[in-house]
């Protein structure tokens, strides 16, 4: 009989020792030669391939060199390793009750927010990986954090080229190649320091608890078409990664996801429309006495736009909106929901300008918005998941263009954040029942991200 969640496996375990050897010939070749970042094998400053000259936001090139499998080259390196650190200071509009984390005090807290490590490069025109581990500086503690690993070939059909790939990642959206989706959405940086509302679609909800295989084809690099699945790895696996398996809880069988996009670059400007989806059956919290799973549908579509003006000057548009349906049949056994039919609907807009490719200014926007649940949401004094705010962002990078004292490796940004909370879990006013409001979450951030 055909079993798919077998089958699905057995494809991740194929892929993954086929992937195995090259990857380790790419450690070892490493280990004997220089090991540059993504800028020294392309031969091509930061700016090719991020607006702003620093990620993770793409440019049409960097687009184009992510759906090509990280293999593009000018010079014969075989393994680029880079270092990423971000710090923070964080103050909030009124301190956080208890701390704004364990070993924190309840406002005005300077930390260190990560530091992170990536092997991150090409082997031939075939095979390509981005890969990175983080030491989160606020838990304390290493995580295996974002993994894509590609599998690529090029052709031409009717005179038209094409990219036809195979990415073994561990979060949906993770391999996406447009700056709408969770993983690469907007704001690029964050510190855990700063409170955040607690519902949000699970699409966005299964990083580094999961692990799939997709399968996408980038036509004329216009169109994009991708198709996967995800399970759940062990839960003595997710902890050694330093992954919490309980949350939101494993996938039961195989999650299907899916996604199509289409690009048009026209002379200085591109944009690009898209849909996605996601569908999840999740044990929550690991929890599979109830004989039920919690099911998840996530639909969704996305927009971007790109000018690229005179003097290195850009402009850009993203938007996302996403709709998820929930039946909660195991939460509500558990007596964790008093609903089994459920909606969550996230609206996500954000603009950015950059001067000469050094000086940014982003302002964004979310909604989030749903079912009232007495009991899923019993914490909010409202019992709804609704939160709504404004995002704002200043930000300099003085060596996006290469020409970094310190040499073409070395990068920085440097910034500040504020975020204007309109509404947090449920309502603008004594959210939690004890007289806090959701401005009393307005939160300063000021960054400093390094990369070398």
């Amino acid at each position: 009989m055909f079993n798919p969640r077998v089958t699905f496996a057995g494809a991740v375990g194929r892929l993954l020792a086929g992937l195995a050897a090259p990857i380790l010939l790419l450690a070892l070749a490493g280990a004997a030669h220089a090991l540059p970042s993504f800028a020294i094998q392309t031969g091509r400053p930061c700016s090719a391939c991020h607006v702003g000259g620093f990620g993770p936001q793409l440019t049409p090139f960097g687009r184009d060199f992510k759906m090509k499998g990280y293999t593009l080259r000018t010079n014969t390196f075989n393994l680029p390793v880079s270092a990423v650190l971000q710090a923070s200071f964080v103050s909030t509009a009124k301190g956080q009750p208890g701390g704004a984390a364990p070993g924190y005090g309840a406002n005005d807290n300077l930390t260190l927010d990560q530091a992170s490590i990536f092997v991150a490069g090409g082997l031939g025109s075939h095979l390509g990986a981005f890969i990175q581990t983080t030491y989160d500086g606020v838990a304390k503690a290493w995580t295996w954090d974002n993994l894509d690993v590609r599998a690529v070939t090029t052709a031409t059909i009717k005179g038209v080229s094409a990219v036809f790939g195979l990415s073994l990642n561990n979060a949906p959206t993770v391999q996406d190649a447009f700056n709408t989706l969770a993983a690469w959405g907007y704001p690029y940086t964050t510190s855990s320091l700063a409170p955040s509302p607690a519902a949000a679609p699970i699409i966005g909800s299964l990083a580094q608890t999961t692990l799939g295989v997709t399968a996408y084809a980038w036509i004329d690099s216009q169109i994009y078409l991708e198709v996967g699945g995800y399970q759940s790895p062990g839960a003595q696996f997710l902890i050694h990664a330093g992954v919490d398996p309980t949350d939101p809880g494993s996938i039961s069988g195989t999650a299907p996801y899916a996604r199509i996009a289409w690009q048009k670059n026209q002379g200085d400007w591109n944009f690009e429309v898209g849909a996605f989806a996601l569908a999840a059956n999740i044990f929550p919290g690991l929890d599979r006495t109830t004989g039920y799973s919690d099911h998840y549908t996530d639909i969704g579509f996305d927009g971007s736009y790109q000018l690229y003006a005179g003097h290195k000057d850009v402009i850009t548009v993203d938007a996302r909106y996403t709709h998820e349906r929930e039946s909660l049949l195991a939460s509500q056994a558990l007596g964790n929901s008093a609903n089994a039919g459920q909606t969550l609907q996230d609206l996500r807009v954000d603009a950015s300008y950059f001067w000469r490719g050094k000086v940014g200014l982003t302002v964004g926007a979310f909604d989030t918005w749903g079912t009232s649940d007495i009991i899923l949401y019993g914490g909010n004094n409202v019992p709804r998941p609704d939160s709504s705010g404004l995002l704002f962002q200043i930000d300099a990078t003085p060596w996006g263009d290469g020409k970094s004292p310190l040499g073409p490796r070395f990068n920085m940004r440097v910034g500040i954040q504020y975020t204007d909370y309109l509404s947090f879990d449920g309502s603008g006013v004594n959210y939690d029942g004890f007289g806090r409001n959701a401005s009393d979450n307005n939160t300063f951030r000021v960054f400093t991200w390094l990369a070398y």
